[in-house]
């Protein structure tokens, strides 16, 4: 989903602003943090470079002098980037001085960056450089202030100043409930179980760890073999199970699916010592469940972002062992191979690892509401600017989004495990054989030889298409991958419907990222259908549905979406 700054305008509806937000929902990246002292050592290395370039830096302010005169003179051309929806209401073409007041503000920004692509600073510390001046320019932004906002004092006029205080409270509101951070969503408009995750099925088993979900079947038949779904651990499994429309489980079932999901324990720090271990050997006692409930020999595994992970530990492990359970996999927005750029990986020091397995480790847990906070500064304008604007200079509650509502409802994830992906992370462990060990057994990806179907999307920031391309090259065997025109959420939920869905087919992985993408053919419509029909061809024949969900040896307990999913 690109992102969009259109919550500055005033104009958009609520879906709108929402979907600019989406995109921050917690990757699978095991990540670092955003230190303040890492943004602040940063801003030092930029005053530094400016005293070592003195040339330069007075090439810039004569250039930002030069551009100043022109927008005094009404023949400025600094216009802001395209796609940039922050200076979408007409006041900023029409009104002289907000015009004057935009292109000053573009004059400022461009000699700021330009500064830094023109020093002499290496490559890496000028990534760093510019992400921190954008922190600068994007918190300075006149749309973000209310005299500088036309559309802000617009509504105040037509609400006859009603939007003043509903801005007010809503601050307040935020102040004592969401740690100072604007809210990204209505929280009181979705209930789990209700409007939220209301597929029907039932607990199977159950485990200190998981809890396994079989739905009922939508068929008459269904297919022989399973599919188990395995959702990302620092998120809950309900993004299988929006809200109608967008539900995977919902639409599985719909195609004569048998369908179970794991949905993962809320860990405190009395679950500090799980790691990556523990979640397979649970994940090893769900698949023996599924196994024995369906009388399959064995399954469809699925998982998405660090789910993803789970799974290829679990994959690499049996492959290590000869063992043949999986038929076939699915691999959604997840980078096992983190050699391509990542904004997450930004500040990735020794130093800052370091601080950021003991910070972990005293809590016992790293809490999903720190993720969140820090995505949303790597992305301030749409996760924290684009809020602050709608919330409190429009007055607007914040919009009922399910898709938000779900990032929102982040679990913890246990000490032990983060400092083991940071390891995974920092040491690119996955792309290297046998250098990963999982249950006792150093695993290599290219032992792995089921089929497997690997999903990306092109404007995902927080897992790279590139570096999933190079995660569906690591496996053996045979390998469809997939690359959803949609950014990270939307990529994983893309039903069908949406006449602007298109994604790109390429069978030949043997080239670069680039190379695949020039010679891929481009498809309409969503890349569901083609999973499901790849699916299709890899899950037995069709065989009545089952009356009841369970066994005798694991029978149905409570029905969904379980009591691990309520847990806070």
């Amino acid at each position: 989903m690109a992102a969009s700054t259109e919550g500055n305008t005033g104009r958009q509806n609520p879906d709108d602003v929402a979907a600019s937000a989406a995109e921050g929902i917690l990757g699978p990246n095991p990540f670092v943090g955003l230190r303040p002292r890492d943004v602040l050592a940063t801003a030092q290395q930029i005053g530094a470079q400016a005293l070592r370039q003195p040339a330069l830096l007075v090439e810039q302010e004569a250039a930002l002098v030069r551009d100043l005169l022109a927008v005094l003179g009404g023949s400025a051309n600094c216009v802001p980037p395209q796609g940039d929806k922050r200076f979408a209401d007409p006041a900023w073409q029409d009104n002289s001085l907000y015009r004057m007041t935009l292109q000053g503000y573009m004059a400022w920004r461009n000699a700021l960056t330009g500064f830094v692509d023109r020093s002499a600073l290496d490559a890496a510390t000028k990534e760093r450089a510019q992400f921190v001046l954008s922190l600068l320019t994007d918190a300075l932004s006149p749309t973000n202030t209310l005299l500088g906002n036309p559309a802000a004092l617009k509504r105040i006029i037509d609400s006859g100043g009603a939007s003043l205080l509903g801005g007010v409270k809503n601050l307040v509101t935020d102040m004592l409930q969401n740690q100072g951070m604007p809210a990204q969503v209505d929280k009181t408009a979705f209930k789990v179980g209700e409007n939220l995750a209301t597929s029907a099925g039932a607990v199977v088993f159950r485990n200190e760890v998981l809890e396994l979900i079989q739905y009922a079947p939508a068929t008459e038949q269904v297919y022989a073999r399973p599919q188990l779904i395995v959702p990302p651990q620092i998120n809950k499994f309900y993004v299988f199970d929006l809200s109608e429309g967008k539900s995977i489980v919902n639409y599985l079932v719909k195609n004569e699916f048998q369908v179970f999901v794991v949905s993962w324990r809320n860990p405190t720090a009395a679950q500090s010592h799980w790691d990556l271990d523990t979640y397979v050997a649970a994940l090893l006692e769900a698949l023996e469940a599924v196994r024995d409930i369906t009388g399959s020999e064995d399954i469809n595994l699925h998982g998405a972002c660090s789910g993803a992970m789970t799974i290829s530990a679990l994959l690499g492990h049996l492959a290590s062992r000869g063992e043949q359970r999986v038929n076939a996999a699915t691999l959604m927005v997840a980078v096992l191979d983190n050699t391509a750029d990542s904004q997450l990986g930004l500040f990735a020091t020794p130093e800052a690892i370091a601080a950021a397995k003991q910070n972990s480790t005293a809590k016992g847990v790293l809490a999903g509401e720190e993720m969140g906070r820090v995505f949303a500064w790597m992305r301030p304008n749409d996760l924290v600017w684009n809020y602050w604007v709608n919330n409190y200079l429009l007055g607007k509650a914040p919009p009922a989004f399910d898709i938000l509502y779900w990032n929102n409802d982040a679990t913890r994830l246990p000490a032990r495990m983060h400092g083991q992906l940071l390891d995974i992370f920092t040491g690119n462990l996955f792309s290297k054989p046998r250098a990963l060990t999982v249950l006792g057994t150093p695993i290599d990806l290219s032992e792995v030889t089921c089929d497997k179907y690997v999903v990306a999307g092109m404007t995902d920031h927080i897992t790279p298409w590139m570096g999933v391309y190079n995660t569906a090259r690591a496996f053996g065997g045979d390998t469809r991958f997939v690359l959803s025109s949609s950014g990270h959420i939307q990529s994983l939920i893309n039903p069908p419907g949406n006449p602007k869905a298109k994604f790109f087919l390429n069978p030949n992985l043997q080239g670069s990222a680039d190379a695949w993408l020039a010679n891929a053919q481009t498809e309409k419509g969503t890349w569901w259908d083609n999973w499901c029909k790849w699916l299709a061809d890899r899950s037995g024949e069709r065989r009545l549905a089952p009356a009841s969900p369970g066994s005798e040896r694991y029978p149905a307990g409570v029905k969904a979406p379980g009591t691990y999913v309520m847990e806070a």
